[in-house]
């Protein structure tokens, strides 16, 4: 596959994503007319204003809100079995810095930086704050700084995806780069959660499937860096009421970032499970 010119296919249409969008939390308002209307208008990325980049890239975002963080579409470039090959029973894909390939590929992902923790918590009983599910495993995957996906857009590299145990505080962390934004899709990172390690390297169990989201004023100064001049004018033309993942609501899956592009990020987001 080529590098990516137009919306791919967990942007392409509602023959892939519909069945997601209608599990998701306006699946009454989607079964009406007017909800689908609203599902076909998402489909199709429109221009808003950015405002100006922060030195910093800090953000006061970051998982606020409450219920269980949203089941989302995984993509067609999961390598997670469902959609071609599987990362996930591959040697070596339980790492936390993914920023190199495993196995027999070599490659390694130029770009800034970028440290993301997920910490995973269980809010099914009592109480807002959950209780953090130690031992539940986290498969985290995202584009490259060119917008491209290893294992398809570049099939010999398997480099940005890796498998992590949580910890007694329910976390995982991944060492990365900051991914692109390429046409149709505000910018993120996919992950799944799965119950155990055993789990996750058997592609088994998955309990939640979702996407984080990056701060647009983060995104704005990273991309005005060097190898990332595409994502300038892609960015320019999504929003995230436009963005078919992120359109109807986003407060559980905007990333807490700060840092700099000189010095790299670190993301952290919640997710209630």
């Amino acid at each position: 596959m080529s590098h990516h010119e137009a919306p791919e296919p967990h942007d392409l249409g509602l023959s892939h994503d519909l069945p997601t969008l209608l599990n998701r939390r306006h699946a009454i308002g989607l079964l009406s007319v007017g909800g689908l209307a609203a599902a076909l208008a998402a489909c199709t990325p429109r221009t808003g204003p950015n405002g100006t980049p922060s030195s910093t890239g800090t953000t006061s975002s970051g998982g606020d809100g409450t219920g269980e963080i949203p089941e989302e579409t995984n993509g067609p470039f999961p390598a997670d079995g469902t959609n071609g090959p599987n990362a996930l029973t591959t040697t070596g894909v339980v790492r936390d810095d993914i920023t190199s390939s495993f196995g027999d590929s070599s490659g390694t992902a130029e770009g800034v930086p970028l440290t993301f923790s997920l910490t995973v918590v269980d809010v099914s009983g009592d109480g807002d704050a959950g209780t953090p599910v130690a031992g539940a495993a986290v498969y985290a995957w995202h584009c490259d700084r060119d917008g491209q996906y290893s294992m398809y857009d570049v099939p010999d590299q398997n480099y940005l995806r890796g498998v992590q145990e949580a910890d007694a505080a329910g976390t995982v962390t991944f060492t990365s780069i900051f991914p692109a934004c390429y046409p149709g899709r505000w910018p993120h990172i996919h992950f799944e959660v799965y119950p155990s390690l055993d789990d996750a390297t058997s592609a088994t169990g998955r309990m939640r499937t979702s996407q984080l989201a990056l701060p647009q004023d983060v995104c704005e100064t990273v991309y005005a860096t060097e190898g990332y001049e595409e994502s300038v004018a892609h960015l320019q033309d999504v929003t995230l009421d436009s963005d078919l993942v992120f359109s109807d609501g986003y407060a559980l899956q905007m990333a807490r970032v700060s840092g700099s592009a000189s010095e790299g990020y670190t993301a952290t987001l919640r997710v209630p499970v």
